[in-house]
């Protein structure tokens, strides 16, 4: 059941959140990094269940992911590192750790974290992907609203 899930629900995440909350991504030598991050209330409640996602109003989900660039096609999952956190408008950082989800076909690296109304997110993140010498750097910035 948790593949068949996961064949839908990944993404339909990674698409649900790049569509609604404007797909980001970063390219680096060979390799691209696309990066979002949503209110967990959004999530489909089977989806959460299944990622061992808490679903709140209060909370966030970064997604991450790391592909490999191949030329004629969309690219590769890739494995990598990924290292992440948020500042907020007053400076406070915000550590978010970060777990590798793999699934057939694909690699996401998903974290969580708080969130308050109307919240502006900075967000830092760190891609070392397999293989590579150094880490990379990708930016996010996001603004969070509470119903």
């Amino acid at each position: 059941m948790r593949t068949k899930i996961a064949q839908i629900a990944l993404p339909l995440l990674y698409l649900f959140s790049a569509n609604l909350l404007a797909e980001n991504s970063t390219t680096i030598p060979g390799y691209k990094i696309h990066h979002n991050a949503l209110p967990t209330a959004a999530l489909d409640s089977e989806v959460a269940k299944a990622y061992q996602i808490q679903r709140s109003k209060y909370r966030g989900l970064l997604n991450v992911s790391v592909i490999k660039t191949q030329a004629g096609t969309t690219g590769s999952p890739a494995h990598a590192i990924v290292q992440a956190y948020a500042t907020n408008i007053l400076g406070q950082r915000i550590d978010i750790p970060m777990r590798e989800v793999k699934e057939t076909g694909a690699i996401y690296y998903l974290g969580e974290f708080r969130i308050t109304d109307r919240e502006t997110l900075n967000f830092s993140i760190k891609v070392k992907p397999k293989g590579e010498p150094r880490f990379y750097k990708a930016q996010l910035k996001q603004q969070f609203f509470i119903d």
